[in-house]
């Protein structure tokens, strides 16, 4: 009887996976929208930043940061091609990970890696279940959800 139980529930809940995805992707895509146009609105400062830090070729990764963020910023609002552009994003947050966060431990009151950790697991969930119905990826390619 309990294992009926749990099953029925599984079942129900099943149904709410793609708008699970929906809400995390746009959870995700808002958490780097301010980012993405902090970099943006000086690219330069970013450049610099990047420089202190050590990071090689700190110009162009600024512009390949910047970019990779506003593009997943759209493409993770649309559902579209949302593993593809969650592999980058994933990038960026290890990098983000290493060269700024690590040192300040796992909290993210003192600025340690527990969000940009946070963000990395749910990029990994795209990449793993793809976008969900509620999507341009589920339109164009009927993944099965």
């Amino acid at each position: 009887m309990l294992r009926q139980i749990y099953i029925e529930i599984a079942r129900f809940f099943n149904h709410m996976r793609s708008l699970a995805l929906l809400l995390a992707r746009l959870a995700v895509a808002y958490g780097f929208y301010e980012p993405a146009l902090m970099k943006w609105s000086d690219i330069t400062a970013t450049a610099n930043w990047f420089a202190s830090m050590g990071i090689p070729f700190p110009t162009l990764n600024a512009y390949m940061a910047a970019t990779t963020e506003m593009a997943g910023v759209v493409l993770l609002t649309l559902g579209l091609f949302t593993r593809l552009i969650s592999l980058p994003m994933i990038v960026i947050m290890i990098v983000a990970i290493v060269t700024v966060h690590l040192p300040h431990g796992f909290s993210a009151g003192d600025n340690g890696f527990e969000i940009p950790l946070y963000y990395m697991l749910f990029l990994l969930i795209f990449v793993s279940h793809g976008a969900g119905r509620f999507s341009i990826d589920y339109l164009l390619f009927k993944e099965e959800q």
